[in-house]
């Protein structure tokens, strides 16, 4: 069950974006970096299971953000889909810079689009930094019902793996709280950038699921993840996944299946271990600085990164 936080509330930041990434941690995933050419102005990790290579979280040169989480539905019907979630992602950051398409253009474009509603449930959320954003669902019909964030200073919110407006999740609630809380303290310590990012890793890193028997799955977990900010490793011993279970599953990329032809996604990769795989966070200053720091938690083999041997950190200037 991923999170994601947005805040307008730091003094020294226009905009913070973290997120916690829960996977199957077999599955292979390149990294954050900038993406090979055409679109080398793209930075951010990449879901190396589905010939797409998605992306759930990512930012450009000039200037597009955006960052994905998955609906967890009550149906594997409602969770798959014909095309991979990835795609969405891919369809806002992948466009060419000329000529500028608007945030509430693409929006309008994509609740309308075909794309959107032959994938399982999504929200997007997406625009350019030092600009409002705006979360996409398929669940939304026409541009009316698209929300915006980041519209002015003080804000902060956070969006898992169900609709935006659902306010019952308590992950959302200590993630909101805790990031609010993480901000005050960075700034009443006077502490550098990277304090601030450390405090945000301790957000992101916050576990509070109950300790059931030994040999739990992730499955046995499912009803407590909505709880618990940080999914520690779960389910080691490679347990096979439940067909039946296919709505009820974690995060941006897992269940959509792949109809597409040549697309198609390796169902060996959803069982087994599963937790938190990647933590990021964005700093944007006022200036169009962009720091981008991703901690990676586990290999492709499910080998546990020592801290900080997994980390990546990039810093640019938006160019427009």
């Amino acid at each position: 069950m991923c999170i994601a936080l947005i805040s307008t509330a730091h003094p020294s930041y226009s905009l913070i974006v973290i997120d916690n990434r829960d996977e199957y941690l077999r599955r292979p995933t390149a990294p954050a970096d900038w993406w090979p050419e055409p679109n080398s102005n793209i930075l951010g990790g990449r879901d190396l299971a589905r010939a797409t290579q998605g992306t759930w979280m990512g930012v450009t040169k000039e200037g597009k953000i955006a960052v994905l989480t998955n609906y967890r539905e009550d149906t594997s019907e409602k969770a798959t889909g014909n095309q991979s979630r990835g795609a969405i992602v891919n369809g806002w950051l992948t466009v060419g810079p000329e000529p500028r398409e608007s945030t509430r253009d693409f929006a309008q474009r994509m609740v309308a689009s075909a794309t959107a509603k032959n994938v399982g449930g999504f929200s997007l959320v997406c625009g350019y930094v030092n600009e409002p954003l705006a979360v996409i669902s398929n669940r939304s019909s026409n541009i009316d019902q698209v929300t915006w964030l980041a519209t002015e200073k003080g804000q902060t919110v956070g969006l898992s793996n169900t609709h935006f407006d659902d306010r019952s999740w308590p992950k959302i609630i200590d993630g909101e709280k805790l990031m609010i809380e993480a901000i005050q303290a960075h700034v009443g310590a006077g502490e550098d950038e990277n304090g601030l990012i450390d405090r945000l890793l301790g957000l992101l890193s916050r576990n509070t699921l109950p300790n059931l028997s030994e040999g739990a799955t992730a499955e046995d977990y499912l009803p407590h993840f909505r709880k618990s900010i940080f999914i520690p490793k779960l389910g080691a011993k490679e347990e096979p996944a439940r067909p039946s279970d296919g709505g009820a599953t974690p995060c941006a990329e897992e269940k959509a299946t792949g109809a597409k032809q040549g697309d198609e996604l390796d169902q060996s990769y959803l069982h087994g271990a599963y937790g938190t795989q990647k933590q990021t966070v964005i700093l944007v200053g006022k200036d169009g600085r962009v720091r981008y720091f991703e901690r990676t938690l586990y290999d492709n083999e499910v080998n546990a990164i020592p801290l900080g041997n997994g980390d990546r950190s990039y810093e640019f200037q938006v160019t427009q």
